[in-house]
């Protein structure tokens, strides 16, 4: 795995909020894009501008929970069937699919810093 990431509609207040709350750095910082993580060369809590965010209701299903991961591996397009056969579904954009319930999740290309991943066949049940 590589980021989890939280919709909100300003990436760089909920990063500080979760930095001070966990005691963990901003690692990285953009306009629409904000990861607070050990360092630079870790996984860790991402926060991704949602304009039109809506904040979830939970415990009320009206406005579900937002959130997604991010995974990553060495190849996109090599991971692709793999998580097909898993039961994904693919969604519009480069990497992106739904797991069996509907929650979307990235396949992302694994950063230059991470060790590399050796995507598993799916197991038959």
């Amino acid at each position: 795995m590589h980021h989890v990431l939280l919709d909100c509609p300003d990436p760089r207040a909920l990063a500080a909020f979760y930095s001070a709350l966990l005691g963990k750095p901003i690692t990285y910082d953009s306009d629409d894009f904000v990861v607070v993580s050990d360092s630079p060369q870790t996984s860790g809590l991402a926060f991704q501008l949602a304009p039109d965010h809506r904040a979830p209701t939970w415990p009320d299903p009206s406005v579900p929970q937002q959130i997604h991961l991010d995974v990553m591996v060495d190849d996109v397009a090599e991971a692709t069937p793999l998580v097909l056969a898993l039961g994904a579904t693919k969604l519009p954009g480069r990497g992106v699919f739904a797991d069996p319930a509907g929650h979307p999740f990235c396949l992302i290309p694994r950063p230059d810093w991470a060790p590399p991943v050796h995507p598993k066949e799916p197991h038959q049940s």
